[in-house]
């Protein structure tokens, strides 16, 4: 299977502004000039919702509709990253700011959620995905929370939620620990079953927007059906978000 990082390449979602704090001055307009570059035909911005350090407040989510959805000929989809806040999968935001976002990637973060058992971590996961305003789940390989991926991928694919592929996760000189064995676990049961994957740069400013190479190594790897890759296809991404 034949992946085309630079020129097939549609979309980059998991992008954060100055809005999220840590450490980029960027604005969206920042990013936006840099997806047109890469020549991205849409470009995510989801912020840090309200729950994690140092990022904004509600009113910033409730406020999104407002920002311009087209720059440098870039279409903008306007996002949160969700902070999961228990076992029972609820959010840091309410439902009816939900439903005015364009997408949501759901995840476990340590500063809100305390790393737990395997089972109490993959619970609050799957039920995360029950929320209809769930569309992904982010970095589900974070070695921090021990995590079932039978259960996990059973659920995405019960629930019609994508599970993310983080380029912070593949790089072997990040901030976050790698857990590739786990990861290509999980990528082989999205392969067996069906699951859609989507690729995720987690760049917190300009820098590392679309940077899927390390990522494209390891689908490579497994020989992941690129069908199942979103990024490629725009119309299976709306047509997931539509669930």
């Amino acid at each position: 299977m034949l992946y085309n990082i630079n020129m097939d390449m549609i979309l980059d979602v998991h992008t954060h502004s100055v809005a999220s704090g840590h450490h980029t001055k960027d604005t969206a307009t920042d990013l936006a000039k840099r997806a047109a570059e890469l020549g991205l035909k849409y470009l995510g911005i989801a912020d840090h919702a309200p729950k994690m350090i140092g990022t904004t407040s509600v009113n910033y989510f409730r406020n999104l509709h407002f920002c311009p959805k087209n720059r440098f000929g870039v279409n903008l989809l306007y996002g949160a990253e969700l902070n999961i806040l228990n076992d029972r999968g609820e959010v840091d935001l309410p439902s009816d700011v939900l439903a005015g976002l364009d997408f949501t990637i759901a995840s476990l973060h340590k500063d809100v959620f305390s790393p737990s058992t395997e089972e109490v971590n993959t619970k609050a996961l799957i039920n995360a995905m029950k929320n209809k305003y769930v569309n992904v789940i982010g970095h589900p390989d974070d070695p921090t929370f021990a995590v079932n991926c039978h259960s996990l991928t059973d659920a995405a694919k019960e629930y019609g939620v994508m599970l993310e592929l983080n380029s912070v996760s593949t790089d072997l000189n990040g901030y976050r620990k790698t857990n590739l064995k786990w990861l290509i676990e999980m990528l082989v049961l999205c392969k067996q079953k069906g699951v859609h994957i989507i690729l995720g740069s987690d760049s917190h400013g300009r820098e590392k927007i679309a940077d899927f190479g390390n990522s494209i190594k390891v689908l490579q790897a497994i020989d992941f059906p690129r069908e199942l890759v979103v990024n490629y296809d725009d119309a299976k991404f709306f047509d997931i978000l539509k669930r």
